[in-house]
């Protein structure tokens, strides 16, 4: 692990171990099987979802050798003068493979200038070559070039599968995590599978088993390392507001920000606890799942806050609201310190 990266060490090697993206490595591993090999494939999505991953693998699954793979960084190399360079050396034959295969990431930084240089041989490559074009913002890639291409669309993982992932390499790299220090990962990785290697291989790089006599690893210790709000923080602002404490409310939002916390991520973990809130309230056919999701601390404390009855739906959709407008807030507090004063206005 100290040697390299978790996200390099976990990497899929084959569509098998790829986790929540069927919908791209099916109709592949079909096209392998049938023998319908494209010219020209386009894989989109936000960053960390394995498009890179699953081009690799298709290029070793289709035959084609590391001498015969080229991957090009298309945000360094965008200018025309690059892609020209490019398709020159498309046309001389494969050193031992059947195919020779292109990954280009990141393509919406081509250049339109190397876009048009691009385009002849993209739609009338030699038999041999494949290309294979990565981006992040489907968007800004040009409807000629995605009309040429087999586009396939990288789906982000759900909470529950990043918390998959992370306490299965965790159990790995023999350590364990528990559920909500697992889930917290999973909240810092924002839609992110490689993200949530990275955040997993800080936090395993700085526990020491022996100072903790224990290989369990905890959500305190998660929140310690990667400076996430504190659980207390949290609480202490679901409490007030189960109490309908209005005051005590906006000094544990003014707490947090003083103590230097993400107020965006401090929104979101108190979202996360209103809605468990009320599942814990209204629908006792969950308890048993978010229990063991939770927690059995966490779980405890919401438990608690759902016996009293200043959390309605209208305290979540309050603070739903400051989850939009703490986009645009020149302040973060502001949207939750609104949140607060819309729920209980005063005199």
């Amino acid at each position: 692990m100290a040697h390299e990266s978790l996200y390099r060490a976990y990497r899929p090697q084959t569509f098998d171990d790829v986790v929540g993206q069927e919908q791209v490595t099916k109709p592949l591993s079909e096209a392998i099987k049938a023998k319908k090999i494209g010219h020209a494939y386009l894989f989109a999505g936000t960053r960390g979802l394995g498009k890179t991953s699953v081009a690799r693998i298709f290029a070793r699954e289709i035959g084609c050798s590391n001498n015969d793979l080229y991957e090009v960084d298309a945000a360094s190399n965008n200018s025309v003068e690059d892609i020209r360079a490019l398709t020159e050396g498309v046309y001389t034959l494969p050193f031992e493979s059947p195919y020779k295969v292109y990954i280009l990431d990141e393509v919406h930084m081509l250049s339109k200038a190397a876009w048009n240089a691009f385009l002849k041989t993209l739609e009338e490559p030699p038999p041999y070559a494949v290309f294979i074009l990565a981006t992040t913002e489907l968007d800004r890639v040009p409807d000629t070039v995605q009309s040429r291409c087999q586009v396939f669309e990288f789906k982000k993982p759900t909470r529950a599968g990043l918390v998959d992932v992370v306490t299965k390499v965790a159990k790995q790299e023999e350590r364990k995590l528990a559920p909500d220090a697992a889930e917290l990962i999973a909240i810092l990785a924002e839609g992110s599978y490689r993200d949530a290697l990275s955040v997993l291989q800080r936090v395993l790089s700085a526990y020491d088993p022996n100072e903790f006599g224990s290989m369990r690893i905890m959500r305190e210790f998660v929140e310690r390392v990667t400076g996430a709000p504190k659980r207390a923080q949290v609480h202490a602002l679901i409490s007030a507001l189960a109490n309908g404490d209005r005051n005590a409310a906006l000094t544990a939002i003014e707490g947090a920000a003083k103590n230097g916390a993400d107020l965006k991520l401090f929104l979101e973990l108190t979202l996360e606890a209103l809605r468990s809130t009320l599942l814990i309230r209204y629908a006792p056919d969950f308890k048993a799942s978010l229990a063991q999701e939770l927690g059995p601390d966490e779980f405890g404390a919401l438990e608690a806050f759902a016996k009293e009855k200043g959390i309605t739906e209208k305290t979540l959709l309050a603070f739903l609201n400051a989850s939009e407008r703490i986009r645009f807030a020149p302040i973060p507090a502001i949207p939750l310190e609104l949140a607060v004063l819309e729920l209980f206005p005063g005199e």
